[in-house]
């Protein structure tokens, strides 16, 4: 388990930055022109930059972050979803699905089995302080 967050946790901070300084070669990755404001790629920089501190957060103290990962599971799903959207509408190429399958969608099951896990631990203690 915590080799898994803290793997996605350097995965997301490193990838974040690289949507935040390097944002000319993301566009050139996912097969998309560069727009001529680069703040909605570097807004998601920060956010995937700060999702990377909120998994670190849930290594060193898996029980009380866990929600953090919640919502990091349910941005990866949405955010697969919306991927697949503009894949199918031929917006983004079909290549893009590379980029959030190893950014998102291998995620998920580890992250549900995680999340099950952290909310068991969680439960069984309430019972036993109760």
């Amino acid at each position: 388990m915590k080799f898994v967050l803290r793997f996605v946790a350097v995965y997301n901070i490193l990838a974040g930055l690289h949507m935040l300084i390097l944002r000319h070669e993301t566009y050139k990755m996912i097969g998309m022109e560069r727009p001529k404001i680069d703040f909605p790629i570097q807004l998601v920089g920060i956010l995937v930059g700060l999702f990377g501190v909120g998994y670190h957060m849930v290594a060193k103290n898996p029980i009380e972050n866990r929600n953090v990962l919640l919502l990091g599971f349910w941005s990866k799903f949405l955010g697969s979803c919306l991927g697949t959207y503009y894949v199918i509408r031929k917006i983004l190429p079909l290549k893009f699905v590379l980029v959030y399958f190893f950014a998102d969608i291998i995620y998920l099951i580890p992250f549900y089995l995680i999340l099950r896990r952290l909310n068991r631990i969680a439960a069984e203690r309430r019972a036993t302080e109760a």
